[in-house]
């Protein structure tokens, strides 16, 4: 029996010319389908790639030297070391916590700058600090430590704002440009200052003999923005309300100082957790897109009847659409052996039972002039090649029910 056609049958034998096409098409449609399916989530994925980029490239780059008293860049401090000292308030630059707590005393106001840097020791070390503090943009430990009463909120990017509270050197100073900072929650007798969201940039607390003055960011103190609005007089009226600064400008630890001291929160950059925000909002917009529903199921009757003949050649397009050949052949051997079957006196439930396979073929072959592997492979054999093997396929059945008819 023929299942497959010739030009195939011949390339099976060892011809080379036009193998694959047939392949390549097909390999064609499915990229295609899945490129249409996908290209949509990938949109997204590049969306939040680009935003990330830009992002990354907004964000200014911080310097070793940043908020460093003795750097003239534009992330330093040095214009307000230099201001301080020729207003008669001597700065003292120290570079380890032991240092800085060794120069303050009752008369000082310690500048904590770059408090990243700072060692469990380190800080367990300063609450015994004589004098005020500063703290400047504090990481998390060091405000529970240092700061009872004050806890870090949120990121705050707008820029300028106006004290609206109490305390004496916020409302001397005016307005303050901040730009992105930390905003806090205070409580007791924490004072609160150039609120967004009644989350407080600048803190206040008395902790015992000492005031604690909590500055959610670094860009007042900086030599860039430090003429703006009034950072100039903020600065001065906080870091210079004692007779002397002790600026506190930690070097990097050594090797394993702090290990262990930070959460992976805290390590992560701003921008890093914004990108995962941001691919979890698209995740989330994806899987409501694609599990969208137009409305409840509604039961509707068809508003005409369908021809068998239509509904055939329907399912026919998509097998050849999808090339499910073997589905099709399996479509064409069930219908013929349930045909056959009343024809040869068997019982209709026989026609799907594979045990009774064998005696249907040779019922088959000794009604018709085929002998009993032809019959078999035409009502049991494997999937045709192509189409041209399922179009002879087809021909080989009719044949067999016409002969078991007349037969």
């Amino acid at each position: 029996m023929v299942m497959q056609s010739p030009a195939r049958a011949h390339e099976a034998g060892g011809g080379t010319n036009g193998g694959g096409a047939g392949g390549e098409a097909s390999a064609r449609q499915v990229a295609g389908r899945r490129w249409r399916s996908a290209r949509g989530v990938v949109a997204a994925l590049l969306a939040m790639a680009v935003i990330a980029v830009i992002l990354a490239a907004l964000r200014p780059s911080g310097s070793p030297d940043r908020l460093d008293p003795t750097s003239p860049k534009r992330d330093g401090s040095r214009a307000l070391a230099e201001i301080l000292k020729q207003h008669g308030t001597p700065v003292t630059v120290a570079r380890h916590a032991a240092q800085a707590v060794d120069a303050s005393g009752p008369g000082t106001v310690m500048v904590v700058t770059r408090s990243e840097r700072l060692t469990q020791d380190d800080i367990d070390r300063m609450r015994g600090a004589q004098g005020d503090l500063l703290l400047v943009e504090p990481t998390a430990p060091v405000l529970e430590a240092l700061a009872p009463g004050v806890e870090i909120q949120n990121t705050s990017f707008a820029s300028t704002a106006d004290p609206e509270c109490s305390l004496q050197a916020a409302t001397l100073a005016g307005s303050v440009t901040f730009g992105q900072s930390q905003t806090y929650e205070v409580s007791g007798n924490a004072v609160s200052c150039y609120e967004v969201d009644q989350e407080a940039r600048l803190a206040q607390v008395q902790d015992g003999p000492r005031t604690v003055t909590v500055l959610g960011s670094s860009a007042p103190l900086t030599n860039q923005h430090l003429a703006e609005e009034g950072n100039a007089a903020l600065l001065m009226n906080l870091a210079g309300a004692r007779q002397s600064v002790v600026w506190l400008a930690p070097d990097i630890p050594t090797e394993g100082a702090g290990a262990g001291q930070e959460s992976l929160t805290d390590l992560l950059p701003f921008g890093v957790k914004l990108f995962f925000l941001e691919l979890i909002v698209a995740v989330v917009l994806v899987a409501l897109w694609r599990g969208r529903r137009l409305g409840p199921v509604v039961a509707e009757a068809l508003p005409v009847v369908v021809r068998s003949a239509e509904t055939v050649e329907g399912r026919a397009r998509l097998y050849r659409a999808s090339r499910a050949r073997d589905r099709a052949a399996g479509a064409l051997r069930s219908g013929a052996r349930e045909r056959l079957v009343p024809l040869l006196g068997l019982p209709r439930s026989s026609a799907q039972d594979p045990a009774a396979a064998q005696e249907i073929v040779a019922a088959v072959a000794r009604r018709t002039d085929r002998d009993e592997a032809y019959v078999g492979a035409a009502l049991y054999g494997p999937e045709p090649v192509d189409d041209a093997g399922l179009i002879a396929l087809t021909s080989v059945l009719d044949d067999l029910e016409r002969q078991v008819r007349q037969s």
